[in-house]
């Protein structure tokens, strides 16, 4: 499994960049300490659930997610994008 130190990163790069809902929604987020803010509701994700949700890629869809973190949606499109992929998984 990839670090999430190496993850984390990655994600700080694309700090505000447009990001994409399975069905097309576009969203940006900032990042505050070890938390992922969302602009477009007032969901906010931990790393912890990040790391968590490392050993669930990679993902065909928001399902094993569901009921086991915060903003579901949102975590897949993150983890999903190649900018945060990077051929890891």
């Amino acid at each position: 499994m990839i670090d999430i130190n190496t993850v984390w990163k990655r994600i700080e790069e694309n700090e505000g960049k447009d990001f994409f809902l399975i069905e097309g929604k576009s969203f940006t987020y900032s990042i505050s300490g070890s938390h992922i803010y969302l602009n477009s509701t007032n969901q906010r994700i931990p790393k912890s659930h990040i790391q968590k949700a490392l050993s669930f890629v990679p993902l065909e869809n928001t399902v094993p997610l569901q009921k086991r973190f915060r903003a579901p949606s949102y975590i897949y499109a993150i983890l999903m994008d190649p900018r945060i992929r990077q051929n890891d998984w």
